[in-house]
């Protein structure tokens, strides 16, 4: 056989990549709002704690520093006080935050702050949203031991923990020959690591071919990718390059690869076998030079349970794979991405100006209480939805001092952080929501009774099918709070979630059900909201 421009590889199933976490994660402050729009993303890693030791936190002190960067500036903000907050690593993981009479006003999510409250590892997990003096918004969170971030972000906003390891992953392959398999959610910029792959590896002087499989109806597929002879079939009044050859000798990204019918999945595994393709019609192979990289949202395993999708293929096309978090994942960038598609948007508009940084005593542009809910938000979109959001917020305060969302809008976050909760520990429901929303006030939670290390994976899923997979109810039932629940599902090998469930699945539950959501909750054994989310995702009528 020839020279290839792809590695010939097993045809035993690759395996997921398994990365050893760092042993002690480390509590980290990072900056989702300031009255300096440009202080997004700062952090300040407070590894004083794992020793229980103590960081007092000020206006003047300690520096929060931009990622990859040295030096930094402490927050600055003079309505805050000089008198510190005090952050204090307890053991077990948890950290006490105290407040000092007389010092800066602190709410923790939308409740006020007095005296002190410890939080614990579920919590820090998810992220504790800090709103000082209304006007500094700061997330608390954990981050590896090992601060890898660089200067070079490869073209991708954002330093947390996934995106780090997608960097890392992104340098260790672009410069092999090998196909990549790019997983993640829809909207959660799996085309922009392929693009970073293409502009780091020898091809970069080539072509970078962009496909949306999804897109192309199945009749055409082969000839779209592969090519055609003029008369090859009906329509066919010319020959047709195809996008294989467009590729040559650069890069060929296929997104939704999960969608590629049958015949086109066969002709996929010829050409990464062969180098070669034979266009629709044609009776010659044509050699192509290309970089294959696919991406799918799709769960490819089962679809080739299902018998729908080809088990060779996926492990050609494996060679190496990514995984892109969703954002509900990253949410320490969540401010520093926001910041980023605002500037884009206000530059489009002329309104650049708007995001310069401002004086310590100007009012802040991005609200703390909306800054709040932006990191509270579940983000069934990811990325992209984030980049809409941040569209229309800043198209709709033109000619105003601040941000402010539309009816339409407010609805949207409210609705997410409702349907959050059931992919994600995303949500905690606040007072001023359900103040807000009466028909969905509940009583409030109380006290954990029980710690999650006692609960069990059988109590665990006893509780969910006793509560109708009602989350709050099944945490209420197992006196545990609701971060510590959604630990539990993350963990529990018997369970999956909304996200886990596959088009064809939700499709067939739906038939079955008459689209009785009630039903196919039952059924299916996932969060209610969460497929209701789903349902509703894919255009479906629930009764």
């Amino acid at each position: 056989m020839k020279d290839q421009p792809f590695t010939d590889i097993s045809t035993a199933a690759t395996p997921r990549r398994e990365r050893p976490e760092p042993s002690r994660p480390t509590p980290c402050l990072t900056i989702v709002s300031h009255p300096s729009p440009m202080r997004a993303g700062e952090r300040l890693v407070l590894g004083a704690l794992l020793s229980v030791g103590s960081v007092a936190v000020s206006r003047v002190g300690p520096d929060f520093v931009p990622p990859g960067a040295t030096l930094g500036l402490p927050l600055a903000d003079t309505f805050l006080s000089r008198k510190p907050l005090v952050f204090e690593g307890v053991g077990e993981g948890r950290v006490r935050l105290r407040v000092e009479p007389g010092g800066t006003q602190v709410w923790v999510e939308d409740a006020p702050l007095t005296g002190s409250r410890e939080f614990g590892p579920e919590e820090l997990a998810v992220g504790v949203s800090l709103v000082l003096a209304e006007r500094v918004v700061l997330l608390l969170h954990l981050t590896p031991a090992s601060d890898g971030a660089g200067a070079d972000d490869l073209g991708m906003v954002g330093h947390g923990a996934g995106m780090r390891r997608v960097r890392e992953d992104v340098v260790r392959v672009a410069d092999l020959k090998v196909p990549v398999l790019v997983r993640g959610e829809t909207g959660s910029g799996k085309e922009l690591v392929a693009r970073a792959i293409h502009q780091r590896s020898p091809r970069r002087q080539g072509p970078f071919v962009s496909v949306n499989l999804g897109a192309i109806p199945k009749e055409l597929a082969a000839a779209e990718l592969f090519g055609a002879r003029r008369g090859a079939y009906t329509g066919a009044t010319q020959e047709r390059e195809g996008f294989f050859r467009a590729a040559h000798g650069g890069t060929l990204f296929l997104d939704e690869v999960g969608e590629a019918p049958p015949e086109v999945q066969v002709m996929l595994l010829r050409v990464l076998e062969t180098s070669e393709v034979y266009p629709v019609g044609g009776h010659s192979p044509v050699a192509v030079d290309v970089r294959l990289i696919t991406a799918t949202d799709a769960d490819l395993e089962e679809r080739i349970r299902q018998g729908v999708f080809k088990a060779p293929l996926l492990h050609r096309l494996a060679g190496y794979e990514v995984q892109v978090p969703p954002l509900r994942e990253r949410r320490e960038d969540i401010g520093l991405l926001f910041q980023h598609f605002a500037r884009q948007e206000a530059e489009a508009l002329g309104d650049g100006h708007r995001l310069e940084s401002r004086s310590s005593a100007a009012e802040p542009w991005l609200p703390s209480a909306l800054a709040v809910r932006l990191v509270r938000f579940g983000w069934p979109g990811n990325v992209r939805q984030l980049r809409n959001l941040a569209r229309q917020l800043v198209i709709g305060s033109r000619g105003q001092g601040a941000l402010k969302a539309t009816p339409r809008l407010e609805r949207e976050l409210d609705a997410g952080l409702v349907s959050g909760e059931a992919e994600a520990p995303s949500g905690r429901e606040s007072a001023r929501e359900s103040s807000r929303e009466p028909e969905r006030a509940a009583a409030p939670e109380p006290e954990p009774r029980r710690k999650p290390s006692e609960v069990t994976d059988t109590e665990l899923v006893e509780a969910l099918r006793a509560s109708g997979w009602d989350l709050k109810a099944a945490a209420l039932r197992l006196g545990i709070t609701r971060p510590s629940l959604y630990v539990l599902i993350d963990k529990s090998t018997s369970l999956r979630t909304a996200g886990d469930l596959t088009v064809e699945e939700i499709s067939r539950c739906f038939h079955e059900c008459a689209g009785n959501l009630d039903e196919m909750t039952r059924r299916l054994e996932v969060s209610r909201r969460g497929l209701q989310r789903r349902v509703r995702e894919l255009g479906l009528d629930l009764r």
